[in-house]
């Protein structure tokens, strides 16, 4: 029998549904999950080669040389700043089409992304060349006999801003379609070859000059290999390159808010430690940064989830509203259920801990600050959630106006409590502005995402209880109460994890890796 043909044309809006069906696999449990294991990988990598590292650039570099090749590292990262927060926007307007099933219109929207990219990247460049004199002469206080190496390396380090923000954005492109394993597989030898590849150069020259040389080039290399993968994830980017005038707008106003997300939040996050060296003393400030180093290093765990959910969110939303209520709520648990057990840790053990780690002095300074700082560090965490939704489903601008509208209430409040309670102060400051964050964007995300707000209300509950644990958790009783009620609350976290917090649903995934494990071994 042959086959039966049909000649049925489809229409434009089958056409969209059958490729938005296509591409529902971008937010599909497994997909995340693996990702995420792979955002994870990435970031830590880095910090393997950093500690191997480090100390030997010290020896090779000497102190002088060494500082100013971290701050080298720092406006390679910073330079993306110049990007407007386009390669963001890039992430969310792709992940949006191809939840849509438009398709057709990603590869203008990415050419038009990367033609202004490539724009401000030029006029960064521009910027960074005239400030470089400045900087290095003065503001700096880079040592006489350093600058003029000093000032070339930052030359070279402004040529290189177009090269760095271009990487972003085809980053973004990748992100948009889910694929962290390819771009991991980009990070992990990028990162390493910045940390490790000016120990390339000791042999030959202990000059700035030569490191920058290799780290510059590193990045020009980086910036090849995203186009390369690019090109083959999306082969359509290949047909032409294109410029599309009005969606310049729509980038531009979703980048722009994101800037201004990007530049307040880091500054409420470092303003602190300048108000304790001016108020209080410059040792008070290791005080407080030595356990605020430490205890944000839990910010690893939600943003390996959170990179993956941007894109995730985008899609889903012009896709399935109710898959992305479903993929809030697991975000939700998954950062919650990995970061209590070890906040609780933190905040029972502190002073144990720092005495181990930094003796007698640092303890008693230090612990109330760790434990203040741990629990911020969880509440905010968990907001990390409500935050990408809301940027996620386009609305970068509510997140911005709430940080604005934030920062001049937190820095008086920060100043009070400074004034009234040291260093303590500023931890409790720092806690209490995440806890108002939190729980406006929790408000916010309801709003914006059309998410019933009963589901986003259920979170706030085991939140609620999480920190009255933490609470008992961190009185100042014997060693042996601490380990009981750790060790109670810990089975009764497992309890209410698996019988209330998870659905029947997740418990039955949970049961079935766990018999794939079983037959694996």
């Amino acid at each position: 029998m042959g086959t039966v043909r049909s000649n049925k044309k489809l229409n434009m809006p089958e056409i969209k549904n059958m490729k938005a069906l296509h591409n529902g696999h971008l937010t599909s449990g497994r997909v995340l999950a693996r990702n995420t294991v792979w955002n994870l990988l990435g970031s830590g990598a880095p910090m393997i080669v950093a500690v191997a590292s480090i100390p030997i650039l010290i020896r090779g570099l000497g102190k002088e040389r060494f500082g100013v090749l971290t701050l080298a590292w720092a406006l390679i990262g910073y330079a993306s700043l110049f990007d407007l927060g386009l390669g963001r926007a890039l992430t969310q307007v792709v992940a949006k089409k191809l939840g849509a099933g438009e398709d057709s219109e990603v590869p203008t929207l990415v050419w038009t992304s990367l033609i202004l990219m490539l724009g401000l990247g030029l006029s960064g460049t521009l910027v960074a060349v005239l400030l470089s004199p400045w900087l290095v002469d003065r503001a700096l206080n880079v040592p006489l006999a350093l600058q003029p190496e000093t000032l070339r390396s930052f030359y070279l380090l402004a040529l290189s801003i177009p090269v760095v923000i271009s990487t972003a954005g085809l980053r973004g492109l990748l992100e948009a379609h889910q694929r962290f394993g390819l771009i991991n597989a980009l990070r992990i030898p990028m990162s390493v070859y910045s940390l490790a590849s000016p120990l390339l150069v000791l042999p030959f020259s202990r000059s700035l000059f030569p490191v920058v040389v290799v780290l510059v080039w590193g990045r020009v290399m980086g910036c090849a290999a995203h186009l390369w993968v690019c090109l083959r994830v999306a082969a359509e980017l290949r047909d032409r390159i294109a410029w599309h005038r009005p969606a310049v707008g729509t980038l531009l106003r979703f980048g722009g808010w994101m800037t201004v997300t990007n530049v307040v939040g880091p500054l409420m996050v470092t303003f602190d430690r300048f108000l304790i060296g001016a108020l209080v003393s410059v040792t008070a400030v290791a005080y407080y940064a030595t356990p605020y180093e430490v205890v944000t290093k839990l910010w690893v765990i939600p943003g390996a989830l959170i990179g993956v959910m941007f894109p995730a969110f985008s899609s889903s939303f012009a896709q399935n509203l109710s898959r992305t209520g479903i993929l809030f709520d697991r975000a939700v648990k998954l950062v919650f259920l990995a970061l209590f057990p070890l906040t609780l840790l933190i905040v029972a053990f502190a002073e144990q801990g720092l005495r181990l780690w930094l003796g007698a002095d640092f303890a008693g300074h230090s612990t109330q600050i760790l434990q203040w700082l741990a629990v911020g560090v969880f509440v905010n965490s968990l907001a990390l959630v409500p935050f990408t939704l809301v940027q996620g489903v386009g609305r970068p601008d509510v997140t911005a106006k709430l940080h604005l509208l934030e920062l001049p209430v937190y820095m008086m409040v920060l100043y009070w409590l400074v004034r009234r309670w040291g260093v303590e102060g500023v931890a409790i400051a720092w806690t209490a502005r995440v806890a108002v964050d939190a729980f406006a964007l929790f408000l916010l995300a309801s709003r914006h995402s059309r998410i019933p707000a009963t589901q986003l209300r259920k979170a706030l509950v085991p939140i609620g209880a999480a920190l009255f644990i933490f609470a008992v958790a961190g009185l100042s009783v014997g060693i042996i109460f601490k380990i009981v009620f750790v060790t109670v609350a810990c089975v009764i976290y497992g309890a209410a994890a698996w019988f209330w917090i998870f659905s029947s649903e997740e418990r039955t995934l949970v049961l079935s890796y766990v018999k794939q494990v079983q037959v694996l071994n």
